[in-house]
């Protein structure tokens, strides 16, 4: 499929409809997609569904929310994907949308709605629709504020034992840029922060991370982890990632006794920015100024 998105985009340059450095670009994303394709069964062109492509642009989706790749960057790989198909089907492919199909953040990265999953109790109906391997990956989410590749790559018996020796858990598998740190148990959650543990500890067994042993993160990725988000939307909650958005909106709340701003409320200054700095560091971000789109802009 890789192959035939290159002889398509190079057929196009000779026609003179594109460029070269434009067909060579939408070709080096469509190798991308071609993969993911492969791993869902689809391996060749004519196959290709308008829901298959919505799925990958949502596995970005998750990527640009977990700050791993821009915006742009996503929507340009599912354009580069429309470019491709508009040419394979000689215009009969309908476009799709980026944002408005597969979720993709517009520019704005400041948080402007409460995320879903921050109310426990309608969160707990799609926390029982999972399985337990699936249960685990969105309580370490909610409880941690940890990425869905952490979650995955976690060893949850260890951290369990940290967690009780320590009060606090080290994460280093799937982090950005391999910069692991400390999250710690806080005292106003701790007691349910230990049962997510010891859950997500069962769930792991005899294999070496909550995510199964016979599967690599790619596989998980692609699969296991869609069949999770699903069953979650299906039970209110859009993303995962809003499970890590709910977990920093709590956190702002118990630091500085005021409801996050994207919840109406707003900590003096001085409280806002130390909330803000220790929140980034839990989420393993560098800069405070990324929790804008967690727990929206400062006043």
């Amino acid at each position: 499929m890789a192959k035939a998105a290159v002889f398509a985009a190079n057929a196009a340059v000779q026609d003179g409809a594109m460029g070269f450095k434009h067909a060579a670009g939408i070709a080096r994303e469509f190798k991308q997609f071609a993969a993911f394709a492969k791993a869902n069964g689809v391996k060749q062109m004519e196959y290709v569904t308008r829901e298959l492509v919505t799925r990958y642009g949502e596995q970005l989706a998750d990527r640009v929310s977990n700050h791993e790749i821009g915006q742009g960057q996503a929507q340009n790989a599912v354009s580069a994907i429309n470019s491709v198909m508009r040419l394979a089907t000689q215009g009969e492919w309908k476009s799709v949308s980026p944002t408005r199909e597969c979720g993709i953040d517009q520019r704005s990265a400041i948080r402007e709605t409460p995320p879903t999953g921050l109310d426990r109790a309608a969160l707990g109906d799609g926390l029982a629709a999972l399985s337990e391997r699936g249960q685990a990956i969105a309580e370490l989410a909610r409880e941690f504020g940890l990425r869905t590749k952490e979650t995955s790559l976690l060893n949850a018996q260890t951290a369990l034992r940290e967690a009780q020796t320590r009060g606090a858990i080290r994460v280093s598998d799937g982090t950005k840029g391999g910069r692991p740190r400390d999250v710690p148990l806080n005292r106003d959650n701790a007691e349910r922060q230990l049962a997510a543990l010891e859950r997500a500890a069962a769930a792991q067994g005899a294999a070496r991370a909550v995510m199964p042993a016979d599967r690599n993160w790619k596989q998980w990725s692609e699969n296991g982890l869609r069949a999770i988000r699903e069953t979650l939307q299906q039970h209110g909650v859009d993303r995962l990632h809003d499970l890590r958005s709910a977990y920093a909106c709590e956190r702002y709340q118990q630091l500085t006794g005021h409801a996050a701003p994207v919840l109406g409320g707003q900590a003096p200054r001085g409280g806002d920015r130390a909330a803000r700095l220790q929140i980034a560091h839990e989420l393993g971000h560098g800069r405070s100024i990324i929790t804008n789109s967690y727990l929206g802009a400062s006043i």
